[in-house]
């Protein structure tokens, strides 16, 4: 959703920017396409890198977790049952429990209690790209739809409605899968939306004007 948030604003804002400075679909739709993928690149990018970095620092982590198991592997029993006391137990039920989960698997146990990290399930770079670069293109494409398809004198009305439309949408299911109140979210990205596009309209009327 949030992916889908940035193509739409960033990709309206831009487009109502250039029809307040030119009603031609050819500017229209090149400024779209390139809003587009400019954003699906900027976004895959920036998502591979911070994932990649996150991996990274998981995987040091990890390796750190699993070197001191081997070193010392008494204190690495100490600290689990140090860790499950300041969780609540008891500490002779703590002691059981270390005991029990490092005969089972002593590495699962400390990166799940000590680092809350699957070393089975690290975030791939690459799929949190892919997902970002298609969410944010299957949401710039609705702008870029409704500012060149219209006849000249509407596509700014019904670019904004749909917009408009889209963001409430999509700020109302990201509040229901939030469990956050849906109310304020869609008043909120609505009124964001409405104001980038508002403020991006100004400009290329002023900018057209000047020019």
């Amino acid at each position: 959703m949030l992916g889908a948030n940035d193509g739409i604003v960033s990709t309206a804002g831009l487009v109502v920017g250039v029809a307040g400075a030119t009603t031609e679909r050819g500017p229209l739709l090149t400024a779209g396409l390139a809003g587009l993928v400019a954003g699906a690149v900027s976004m895959a990018l920036g998502e591979y890198v911070s994932v990649s970095s996150q991996r990274d620092t998981e995987r040091t982590l990890l390796a750190k977790e699993r070197r001191e198991l081997e070193e010392d592997p008494d204190a690495e029993l100490e600290e689990l049952a140090d860790l499950y006391v300041a969780k609540g137990l008891s500490a002779r039920t703590a002691r059981i429990v270390a005991k029990e989960l490092t005969a089972k698997d002593a590495f699962s146990a400390h990166v799940d209690i000590e680092l809350g990290i699957d070393p089975n399930a690290l975030t791939s770079p690459s799929q949190a790209a892919i997902s970002s670069a298609v969410s944010f293109t299957f949401g710039a494409l609705l702008p870029v739809l409704a500012i060149v398809l219209p006849p000249a004198a509407v596509r700014v009305p019904i670019t904004f409605i749909a917009v408009l439309i889209a963001l409430a949408i999509t700020g109302s299911v990201s509040a229901t899968v939030g469990g956050s109140g849906r109310r304020m979210a869609v008043r909120r990205i609505v009124l964001g939306g409405a104001l980038a596009m508002i403020i991006t309209y100004a400009v290329g009327r002023l900018v057209g004007i000047a020019v």
